[in-house]
Parts: structure tokens; C-alpha cells; sequence
């Protein structure tokens, strides 16, 4: 992977290699983001502008090392160019995930009964999965390796294993490279890679990339310099669709629905055949004219579509209303097709700024709980009540 494959993300970019021409760069990374933003992507590129033979020789003495601070930046850094070559052996070997010397961990399944899951056991379809879905999330991977409703975790033996292939020498490069995807997934045996984390062997690189802080163990963050990684804007998504030839009017009104996710793009590309407005207007109609029965069987139909498609209908109609607020407060409408636009002038006359804004906490708040494997059915049957609370005193004809 190379950093100019990477959709935006400039200012990222830069940091990282500007860290690393002036020695600044710490032994262990956290970089911390939004899924569909391309904190993995950047990983592996950096990984891969680490080990290239061209982009990053040793230009430094034999007793020095890439992780000493400096006062006087090294000029000889400065000349570097800016990306890996991809073309050098290191470099193909690293956008093949084969590089002996940038090791992964990432949260699996048992594959064998009896036997304690390791990365390792999962390497093939690791490589294929980064080749295919390299903005993908944690919930695509367990589906990718089988893991339907297991919980992955990166486990003990996992963290044995870690300890064990960085205690080796390099193979082939100045530097060894340990890539941890989603070290939510650590829990508590993350304690055990406290001391490698903290004092290293020289020129090893931790990167851990992460969602959630909050359920990282704080003893591991506060041993890792924390990088940021910002949503992408809708015109970065845009652009990238155009590039693999999507429509560019669908290409906009997607990109304006992804919240700032390239991931969440592609799903909603995927899904694109989904009549989400009949589904939406079945849904209100019911809360607001046709009552109990209608609730119940609508809960019953987006019951059966499934956790992804449940989170996409919801976006969806989060996504009306926002535009609907900046219809009302604007008079603009600019990432919404005739069709919505009308949608969205029924809704500003269903409910008012105030309604809508608490309709979509409601959304926001469902959205988080399908994420957690709420029990679907529960949980539109109580946004359905919610929802009904939120608007019963505004009511019109939502039918065509």
C-alpha cells in the first residue's frame, strides 16, 4: 500500500513522514479513527514507506536508530521523497502482505477446535481481505473468515506469539513492524505486552489501529503517541467513486450519505437497489395513521433485512433529515434527487427542527445499539413508540 493510493488524508500524510525525516517518530502509534476513514490504509502504508529500499535507505550510522530524538533534523532525511517506490522487492512483498518483516494481529475465531486462535492461523484470508476491502470494518472481517456470530478477540496466546516474532532479529529490513487491527479486541491480556510496548527492541514499530479509545486499556495508551484520524469529506468520497466509474450524480448523493465513511459508501452502493423511501414511508405512515397492527408488521420486515441493512435504512433516513433542516433553514437541497427532495418537504411539514433533531438522537442512538446486536425487533418496536412521542402532534398524509 502506498500513500498515494489512499483517498485525502493529506495532512496525515505528511505528519507521518515529516515524523519520520526528523527522527520524531515514536516506538509504538496509536492511530485512532472513524471506520471508513483509512487508518488501516495508512498502516500499511507507512509500514510499507518504512521497509522500502528506496523511499527510506539507511542513512544513518549502525549505532543510531529511527526513534531518537533529535534537536538539529537530519538533512539527509529531508531529500527523501515522500512515498515508498513500489517497485523495489521490500515494497511488492509489503503490498502483498508477505513482508517477513511487518507482522499483523487482528481479532479472530477458534479455526480448530481444541487449539487457541492466532492471527497467523488466518493469514490468507487476511491478505485477501485487505486486497478486497481494504476501508472494510471488524464486523466485514468475522463475516469474511466465517465467524458469523462468534465474538473474535485477539487473545493470550495471541500476545505470546507477538512477544515471540518480535524478539527476533530483522530478516530483511532495518526495521520490524508490528500492525495490531482493532486492539479493542485486546481486553486485559493486553498487560502482557506492556514491556515490549514500553521498552522495545531497537527499531521495532508498534501501530495500533483503533475506533474507540474508550475500550482500549489506558496503560496501553498512555504508551503510544496518539495520531488522529479525521472522517473524510464527502467531496474525498465523491472524488474516489467517480474514479472507479460510479455515476457522478449517484456518486455525490452517496458520498453525502457515508458520513465521512468510504466503507459506508460502498455498502450503500451495494445496496443501492434497496427502496429505503418506501420502506420510510411505510414506517411513518404507520406511526401516525394506520397504528398497532402496521407497526407490527413493519417492525416484522426490517427485522428480517439484517444488522448491516438495518444501520444502512437508518443513515438513510438520518440523512433526509438533515437535509430537510438545511432545506428549511437554506432553501437548499444540493445532495438530494427530485424524488427525496419531495420526501424531504414532507417531513419539514411532519415535524419541525426541534422534532427532527430529537428523531435523529432516536436514529443515532438505534444506530448504536444494532451495532452492539440489540435484538432488532425490540429495538424498532421502541423507536417505533419513540417516534410516534416525537411527532404525534404534527401529522399529514405521507403517501404519493
Amino acid at each position: 500500500m502506498q500513500f498515494s493510493k489512499i483517498i485525502n488524508q493529506q495532512e496525515v500524510k505528511q505528519q507521518l513522514v515529516e515524523l519520520i525525516q526528523h527522527n520524531r517518530l515514536s516506538h509504538a502509534l496509536l492511530f485512532l479513527s472513524k471506520e471508513g476513514s483509512g487508518a488501516l490504509a495508512l498502516a500499511l502504508a507507512l509500514a510499507q514507506y518504512l521497509t522500502c529500499e528506496k523511499a527510506n535507505p539507511k542513512v544513518k550510522s549502525q549505532t543510531s536508530s529511527l526513534f531518537e530524538e533529535e534537536l538539529t533534523p537530519d538533512v539527509s532525511r529531508l531529500t527523501i521523497q515522500n512515498d515508498s517506490c513500489g517497485v523495489c522487492a521490500s515494497c511488492i512483498k509489503a503490498s502483498q502482505l508477505v513482508h517477513p518483516d511487518i507482522h499483523f494481529s487482528y481479532p479472530v475465531v477458534t479455526k480448530k477446535s481444541g487449539t487457541p486462535p492466532l492471527s497467523v492461523d488466518y493469514i490468507t484470508e487476511w491478505r485477501e481481505f485487505i486486497n478486497d476491502y481494504p476501508y472494510g470494518n471488524v464486523y466485514d472481517w468475522l463475516q469474511f473468515i466465517g465467524a458469523e456470530n462468534k465474538q473474535g478477540n485477539i487473545t493470550a496466546n495471541e500476545c505470546n506469539d507477538i512477544i515471540h516474532k518480535l524478539s527476533l532479529k530483522s530478516f530483511e529490513s532495518e526495521y520490524k513492524v508490528l500492525i495490531m487491527w482493532m486492539p479493542e479486541y485486546l481486553g486485559a491480556e493486553g498487560n502482557k505486552l506492556l514491556k515490549l510496548i514500553e521498552e522495545p527492541p531497537a527499531n521495532t514499530l508498534f501501530i495500533l489501529v483503533a475506533e474507540n479509545e474508550t475500550l482500549l486499556l489506558p496503560t496501553i495508551v498512555s504508551r503510544c503517541q496518539m495520531i488522529k484520524i479525521p472522517r473524510l469529506e464527502p467531496a474525498d468520497i465523491e472524488t474516489a467513486l467517480i474514479e472507479n466509474k460510479i455515476d457522478p450524480l449517484k456518486a455525490r448523493q452517496v458520498a453525502a450519505t457515508a458520513e465521512g465513511s468510504y466503507r459506508e459508501a460502498i455498502q450503500l452502493l451495494q445496496n443501492a437497489e434497496e427502496d429505503w423511501q418506501a420502506l420510510l414511508r411505510d414506517w411513518l405512515n404507520s406511526i401516525i395513521k394506520t397504528g398497532p397492527i402496521a407497526q407490527t408488521k413493519w417492525v416484522e420486515e426490517i427485522s428480517r433485512l439484517g444488522r448491516e441493512k438495518q444501520k444502512q435504512f437508518l443513515r438513510y433516513f438520518n440523512h433526509l433529515l438533515e437535509q430537510s433542516i438545511r432545506s428549511k433553514a437554506t432553501g437548499s437541497n444540493v445532495y438530494l434527487a427530485d424524488n427525496e427532495k419531495d420526501f424531504a418537504d414532507r417531513l419539514n411539514r411532519l415535524a419541525d427542527i426541534s422534532q427532527q433533531q430529537a428523531i435523529i438522537e432516536e436514529l443515532d442512538r438505534a444506530t448504536y445499539y444494532i451495532e452492539r446486536n440489540a435484538n432488532a425487533k425490540i429495538l424498532f418496536h421502541a423507536l417505533t413508540i419513540k417516534l410516534y412521542h416525537v411527532i404525534q402532534d404534527k401529522i399529514v398524509f405521507l403517501a404519493t
